[in-house]
């Protein structure tokens, strides 16, 4: 079976969920799934790039607008159009993949793309699933995350599944799929504490969305003795910051690792996470069992929001 991951590169968690997918396909050859990701929303045009590039801007620097981001897409059509935009560039892929399955795990990308999926490969022979990993539904589970036409929804909780239905997914197309992440999350081992002290995880989003020297500029105020890991996404300005800070500040011991780091293993060894609430991270935290402390510096975005109910 061929299957066609589309993803966007909006926070860091639908990246992440094409990575598990891909990496629990590799690890079962018996099964037959060759996977390949696309990134329809930044390679197609550059309109839906902007988009992109805007929300990952405002999660870095003023997450309230959020609010006002989030409604007007829901208000708009930029994502259910006839055609997408680029169309060219989208239909090449379809043509080289040839998918069996497309499967989505972005809220933008269930509608135009699966229609235009359709159209090109023909409604017969492609399959269209989502794959959605908001925690609840309510303000800030997108509609767009639903697609009644589409073969198949899977939510990663059954509150998912039914926020699905009440938008109008029939029952019978949904499928409770629990949490998709990385491998190493599932390592059956007891990772040993990193250290007698109390070891505090500090998250960035993929692209840098943080707070950590504000954090860690509180708790040398508050003398808190603890040992710090810091992450800092793909911002190596970020990470720079970070450094500065801890050569600086020699009494808190701060050590910064790369973004590519075992999050699983991380997880299991430290004593809480300090993460703004998305999808990601708090699936990640609750499959770990490691205490999430929810970063609301600049306020919660909507679907950050659905998290923390």
């Amino acid at each position: 079976m061929r299957l066609l991951i589309l993803t966007s590169s909006t926070g860091g968690c639908h990246d992440m969920r094409a990575r598990a997918f891909t990496e629990w396909a590799q690890a079962e050859p018996a099964l037959g799934i060759t996977v390949e990701s696309h990134r329809p929303l930044e390679e197609s045009h550059r309109l839906y790039a902007f988009g992109v590039e805007l929300y990952n801007r405002i999660q870095r620097t003023a997450p309230l607008l959020h609010h006002v981001y989030f409604n007007f897409l829901e208000a708009a059509s930029v994502i259910r159009t006839p055609t997408p935009l680029g169309a060219d560039h989208f239909r090449a892929m379809l043509e080289q993949v040839r998918p069996d399955v497309v499967l989505s795990v972005h809220d933008s990308l269930n509608h135009t793309f699966f229609d235009y999926a359709r159209t090109v490969l023909g409604r017969d022979r492609v399959r269209c699933a989502t794959y959605c990993d908001e925690l609840h539904g309510g303000y800030g589970f997108s509609r767009h995350w639903v697609n009644p036409a589409a073969d198949l929804f899977i939510g990663v909780v059954p509150e998912t599944c039914a926020a699905a239905v009440r938008w109008g997914m029939a029952p019978e197309k949904t499928f409770v799929g629990g949490f998709m992440t990385r491998r190493f999350f599932y390592e059956v081992r007891e990772e040993q504490p990193d250290s007698d002290k109390f070891v505090l995880l500090l998250m960035a989003s993929g692209w840098g969305a943080q707070n950590h020297i504000r954090f860690l500029e509180a708790m040398k105020r508050q003398r808190v003795e603890a040992k710090v890991v810091a992450l800092c996404g793909a911002s190596a300005q970020a990470a720079q910051a970070v450094t500065a800070w801890a050569a600086a500040n020699p009494s808190l011991p701060v050590r910064v690792l790369p973004h590519d780091a075992n999050i699983g293993q991380l997880m299991r060894s430290v004593s809480a996470v300090v993460a703004r609430p998305g999808a990601g991270v708090c699936s990640e935290a609750i499959v770990s069992r490691c205490p999430l402390l929810i970063n609301c510096l600049g306020g919660l975005m909507p679907q950050e929001l659905i998290n923390v109910k």
